[in-house]
Parts: structure tokens; sequence; C-alpha cells
């Protein structure tokens, strides 16, 4: 068994769960060649959202905190690593969540048709063992390209938007909605590794090399060039 396929920390195997059904994130994450389980958090996050008081970014770090909370207390003799995030776009002052049905996809979509918008996505870590809890957010600017009304309605039709911000893919292969991507290309995917990294380097987790260099970068996301698709099976696992 590779150091990849377990989480190490201070030389001990350290169970991991991912607080998220996402399929996104479970295929970013998997492709570490980190085992995980998957137990999505059982959250109001339309009513936490209405409550919260601060900016779109801000939201994203403080659902991602509560979810990893939400699960570790469903988990109380849990005492390894809970990862969580949540991810959101943000447009002329609107939050873009997950649309609600197949008009608000296509409402979300012709907002966001040939023009720029920001994508923030918020992570936390949570130790059961210590009962520690870390968080930080990342912000990454995405330009569309002007689709036509006709890709878009396709695109609808296939109900891939529905259960994503925005209403919208950044890898899809046949819509491919975006122009271009200024940051961290996996925050707009829903889980920025670079992010990742430095949460699990503060708590003592040993990570492959290049996930190292990431977790000590001070600044922007030295991951972001090796993200982009295409991520063929174990592109990640062997780096």
């Amino acid at each position: 068994m590779s150091k990849q396929e377990e989480l190490l920390a201070g030389g001990q195997v350290r169970p991991l769960l991912l607080a998220s059904g996402s399929p996104r994130r479970r295929e970013i994450l998997g492709r570490l060649g980190l085992r995980f389980r998957i137990v999505p958090a059982d959250l109001d996050e339309e009513g936490f959202a209405s409550a919260f008081r601060g900016s779109f970014p801000e939201l994203v770090e403080a659902l991602a905190v509560a979810k990893a909370r939400a699960v570790g207390a469903n988990e109380p003799t849990f005492d390894g690593l809970i990862l969580a995030a949540d991810t959101t776009v943000i447009l002329d002052g609107e939050m873009l969540s997950k649309p609600t049905d197949s008009a608000d996809a296509r409402r979300m979509l012709r907002l966001l048709r040939g023009r720029g918008h920001q994508v923030a996505t918020g992570v936390a870590l949570y130790d059961g063992r210590d009962e520690v809890l870390t968080s930080g957010r990342l912000c990454t600017s995405v330009w569309m390209r002007a689709y036509s009304d006709a890709e878009l309605e396709a695109y609808v039709a296939t109900g891939d938007p529905l259960d994503k911000a925005g209403a919208y893919a950044v890898q899809h292969e046949i819509f491919h909605p975006v122009e271009r991507v200024e940051g961290c290309y996996l925050t707009v995917m829903g889980l920025p590794l670079c992010l990742v990294a430095r949460l699990l380097r503060a708590r003592g987790v040993s990570l492959p090399p290049l996930l190292a260099a990431s977790a000590g970068a001070s600044e922007g996301c030295s991951w972001s060039p090796h993200c982009r698709p295409p991520l063929p099976p174990g592109a990640i696992n062997s780096l």
C-alpha cells in the first residue's frame, strides 16, 4: 500500500470522509489515490444561506464549515478527517446556486452567456481526533463563450445543469461553456486541490510532491497548470 492510498499523519493512517455527494468532488479526490468514505452532510443549505449576513465567498466557506461540523456530529466516534466543500457562482452581485428547474437553468445560462463572473469555493477540514476545524476559500474568474440558443437548449435538455452552481459544468465535453478561466480551475469544478493540500498539511498529513508544492505556495494556485482537462485516469496519482 503506497502513501497515496491512505492519509498518513505522524506516521499513522488517518481515515478520511468526504462530506459531499458531488460526483465532481468524488472524482477529483479519487484521482489523488486516496481512500475515503462518502457521507453527505444533512444540512438545510437554503435556510443557512438566507440567515447568513456575510459576503458570498464568506458564505461558501461558512457552509463548508457547517457541513463538516454536521457530519462530525453524526459520526461522534470518528477520529479521522472530514473534508467538506461548497461552491457558488457570483454574477452582478447575485448568487447563482443550483437551479430549481430547467427554466431556472435556462435563465442562468442566458445571464452568463458571453460574460465574466466569479466562482467561489469554500473548503473545511475537521479533525475528529483533536476536534480541530480549519477552513479557507478561493475565488476564480471565469468568462463564458457566446454559445447559441440551440446549444443552450441542447445542454439544458441533458439535465446536466440541474445539480450544478450556475447551471453549468466547466468540464462538459460537448457544451464547452467556458472560454477562459483565470485562477484555479478546480475551484470552478468544486474542490481546489491547492487549498485542500494546505489544510491537510496543516494537520500533518503526508502529501504527494506536487500537491505538497501547492500547499506551500504563498500566492495563487501552483496546481492550476496541472488540473485542466483532459485528466486521464491515474494522471494525478502518478504525480
